[in-house]
C-alpha cells in the first residue's frame, strides 16, 4: 500500500504542477508589468497606410513611436516586410521595407521621413529588397497587401554585420530576442 500511495502522492502533484501557469507568467507583486508597443501617428493596426508613405506618393517613413521597452535591452531592430507579395491571393515571397539593427534602448521612435542622418548613433541599416538601405513605401503591382512593422528588443548590441539582408539579420538576433511588438498597416493602389 505504500508503494501505491506514493506513486498517486507523484502523480496528483504532478497534475498540480502542469496545473498552475509557471512562476515566470505571473506578475511581480508590486511592480507593473509593461508590454512593448508599437504605434504610428498616421494609421491605425491593421488600417490603411495613407498613400504619402508609399510609392504613389513621398514614399517616406511614416512616424514611429514605441514604448515598454523590457528591461536588459541592449538594442532594437526594426523590419517591415510585405508578406502578401507579389499578389495577395497568391503570395510567392515577403518583401522587405527597411532593416535598422541596433537602435539605442532609450529610442521612443523616429520622425516622420527620417534620414539615415536623423537615425540615432550607433543604428545601422540593412538591405531591403530593392537592394538598398533605407525606407521603401508600399508598391503593391496587385491586390491590398499587409505590411508589418516588427520592433524587437534584444540582449546585445549585435556587431557591425555591413549592410545584411533579413536573413542574415535574423541569424544574428537568433537567440536574442527578449521581446517582439508590430504594428500591421494595409496598402492597395487606388
Amino acid at each position: 500500500m505504500r508503494g501505491k500511495n506514493f506513486i498517486l502522492f507523484i502523480a496528483a502533484l504532478l497534475v498540480f504542477a502542469f496545473w498552475l501557469p509557471p512562476l515566470s507568467a505571473q506578475p511581480d507583486q508590486g511592480r507593473s508589468v509593461m508590454t512593448m508597443t508599437l504605434q504610428s501617428p498616421a494609421f491605425t493596426h491593421h488600417g490603411e497606410i495613407p498613400s504619402r508613405y508609399t510609392c504613389d506618393g513621398e514614399d517616406i517613413s511614416p512616424p514611429l513611436t514605441w514604448s515598454g521597452i523590457p528591461e536588459g535591452t541592449q538594442s532594437l531592430v526594426l523590419i517591415v516586410d510585405d508578406p502578401d507579395a507579389p499578389d495577395p491571393k497568391a503570395p510567392k515571397m515577403t518583401w522587405v521595407h527597411w532593416l535598422l539593427y541596433n537602435i539605442p534602448p532609450d529610442t521612443a521612435g523616429f520622425p516622420e521621413n527620417v534620414s539615415p542622418d536623423e537615425l540615432p548613433k550607433g543604428t545601422m541599416e540593412g538591405l531591403n529588397d530593392w537592394k538598398r538601405t533605407g525606407y521603401g513605401g508600399p508598391c503593391p503591382p496587385i491586390g491590398k497587401h499587409r505590411y508589418f512593422f516588427k520592433l524587437y528588443a534584444l540582449d546585445t548590441i549585435l556587431p557591425d554585420l555591413g549592410k545584411p539582408t533579413k536573413s542574415q539579420l535574423e541569424k544574428a538576433m537568433k537567440n536574442h530576442i527578449l521581446e517582439k511588438t508590430e504594428l500591421v498597416g494595409t496598402y492597395q493602389k487606388h
